[in-house]
């Protein structure tokens, strides 16, 4: 390593971590949100709360901690080693996970613009199974990252 990031490693590595806990934290609650908005009858009180509280924590939240989770996380993979560590299985398969993540997010941002035009995406019962669906491809790129198999 060398340069400047280099010399705050340290600093970027806490502040990814922190944006990935906030990001993640966001990417459980927000389908959850989903169940009880599929629940809500249609324009009402609750339908309208639960639009705004959606769209808070995906604006506010989620969307700011994943674009600092890749700004921080492609600078730390740059200062680590860059193209030699892309040559790692188990950093193409942490990749792998957050463009999964990634993707995630992008799915629930539709259905958090469906809920807004009234449409109920899908029942309660696929947003519980859903919430999961994050935390388990997290679990993986944490364990690739602090193992670093097949390496």
């Amino acid at each position: 390593m060398s340069g400047w990031i280099a010399s705050h490693y340290e600093v970027f590595r806490a502040l990814h971590i922190i944006a990935v806990i906030a990001w993640m934290a966001g990417l459980m609650y927000l389908p959850r949100l989903f169940v009880y908005h599929s629940l809500a009858p249609l324009g009402g009180e609750l339908d309208q709360q639960l639009i705004i509280m959606e769209r808070r924590l995906h604006r506010g939240i989620m969307i700011p901690a994943m674009i600092v989770v890749w700004i921080l996380g492609l600078s730390l993979l740059l200062g680590r080693g860059g193209l030699d560590l892309l040559a790692q299985p188990w950093m193409q398969i942490k990749l792998a996970m957050v463009i999964l993540i990634t993707a995630v997010d992008h799915l629930y941002l539709r259905w958090r613009k469906a809920f807004e035009r009234g449409e109920r995406p899908l029942n309660h019962v696929a947003f519980r199974f859903l919430n999961e669906l994050p935390f388990v491809l997290m679990i993986v790129a944490v364990f690739m990252v602090v193992l670093e198999p097949f390496s």
